[in-house]
């Protein structure tokens, strides 16, 4: 989903000068859109009121630094929305097609590197009790597969601070990839 232009039938950028389009948005189609940026209810609410923002790069910041007070909680209940890398995601939503898009390299990965994704994936959830979640946009499926096994040195408490990051990291990507 994307921010619609700001006005009907031209193909005007969200950004038309002071004016963001997302700012326009009515509460409704505005909280979908943040919720496929990352579903966090508080945080959704949050961005939505600080409306307006005036600017791509403002209703960015505000998300970024919104974003940095996430719970545990919050985090590993957004994880609910995310696939395990490496598997094709489902559905027909916006988070479930920023997934496809994020995941591509890591889906089109050749068979030992897709098993070794999923043996990856296995042993994560064993010692972290979550999915392992990680920002694939521009990584390929080594580099995501490098990462997967970097982190599994972590304890659980710096596990955490990394998920966290990375969920932060995967929102601004889309919230960039949805107003600009």
């Amino acid at each position: 989903m994307t921010v619609p232009p700001s006005d009907a039938g031209t193909q005007a950028s969200p950004t038309t000068g002071s004016a963001l389009a997302f700012d326009r948005l009515d509460d409704d189609a505005a909280r979908a859109l943040v919720a496929s940026w990352a579903a966090v209810p508080r945080w959704a609410d949050a961005v939505l009121a600080g409306r307006p923002y005036g600017s791509a790069d403002a209703l960015a910041a505000a998300a970024d630094r919104l974003a940095r007070t996430w719970t545990d909680d919050e985090v590993d209940a957004a994880l609910a929305e995310h696939p395990r890398i490496g598997d094709r995601p489902v559905g027909d939503g916006a988070a479930a097609a920023a997934s496809r898009l994020e995941q591509a390299a890591s889906a089109d990965a050749d068979v030992d590197t897709a098993a070794a994704l999923r043996a990856g994936n296995a042993a994560y959830e064993a010692r972290f009790d979550r999915v392992f979640l990680v920002r694939a946009a521009g990584r390929s499926a080594d580099q995501v597969l490098a990462e997967l096994r970097r982190r599994m040195a972590n304890d659980d408490a710096t596990e955490r601070v990394e998920v966290a990051d990375q969920l932060r990291e995967i929102a601004l990507l889309r919230l960039e990839r949805s107003v600009r």
